[in-house]
């Protein structure tokens, strides 16, 4: 039980990434709580599946764009569970976002609006910074913990039409290292996990769907493994890495598992 006697807060734990981490730390002994961004009943059907297996978890909801509902979330967990020694933050969203042309009678055709963007930022990179806002003091009290962020190898290599989702990605990967070197004085240790291609819902449309096709068959072109796609499972094996007394020399680590697509050909 690696994660025996911990609490773990888990954001976009109702699928993906996020929902393999709640499984597997539940099962190595922490007490899991299950955040969804709109769904309750997801949330819901998570926990429910872990105290099934015997582990514990209770659900919450919340939107990680309003800075309000993160503090009454991160105080709700704190409340419930009297601790947060573990922060995952895996909420994240991954869209297009393409820039306008120019058509033929002179007007922008197509492109990115600015609510997309924003939502784009605001999840992937604003909601993280203050969802560690709000759990480190709470951390620091208590002499330590770990935080560990979902981000993607998309920042750190080009992805052309998901530009925005790139430099979302490369702002989280350097918001690690710096409150890597703020946090480790206080015990705590802040790292990310930059996956490749994975298996989630967010993905379902190029997995499946003909006219991304040759965008699929580049990505197995690109990918030395010959597993085009990992499994959510094999990043919450990374992220329990972290999580636990096994990752306590790691600070600012940004540990790319992404079956070796961002290596080039």
């Amino acid at each position: 039980m690696k994660l025996d006697g911990k609490t773990a807060l888990i954001t976009g734990a109702t699928s993906g990434i996020g929902e393999a981490c709640a499984e597997l730390f539940a099962g190595e002994g922490a007490e899991v709580a299950v955040m969804g961004s709109s769904d309750m009943a997801k949330a819901e059907a998570v926990a429910a599946r872990i105290l099934a297996a015997g582990g514990k978890a209770r659900p919450y909801l919340g939107d990680l764009r309003k800075v309000g509902e993160i503090a009454q979330l991160v105080a709700a967990v704190k409340a419930d569970f009297g601790r947060i020694d573990i922060l995952v933050n895996s909420a994240g969203l991954f869209y297009p976002t393409p820039v306008g042309e120019i058509g033929a009678g002179g007007g922008k055709e197509g492109g990115t609006s600015e609510a997309d963007y924003d939502r784009m930022m605001d999840v992937n990179m604003k909601g993280m910074f203050f969802s560690i806002q709000e759990v480190a003091p709470i951390m620091k009290a208590a002499g330590g913990g770990r935080i560990i962020n979902i981000s993607s190898v998309a920042g750190v290599m080009a992805l052309g039409t998901y530009s925005a989702y790139c430099a979302a990605k490369a702002g989280v990967n350097f918001m690690t290292r710096a409150l890597a070197q703020e946090l480790a004085p206080h015990g705590i240790g802040v790292n990310a996990i930059l996956p490749g291609n994975t298996e989630t819902p967010m993905n379902l449309d190029i997995r499946t769907e003909p006219e991304f096709k040759p965008m699929l068959d580049a990505m197995a072109a690109s990918t030395p493994s010959g597993r085009t796609y990992s499994e959510p499972i094999d990043m919450a094996r990374a992220a329990l890495f972290l999580a636990s007394d096994d990752g306590r020399a790691m600070h600012g680590a940004l540990m790319v598992v992404d079956e070796g697509f961002s290596l080039g050909m």
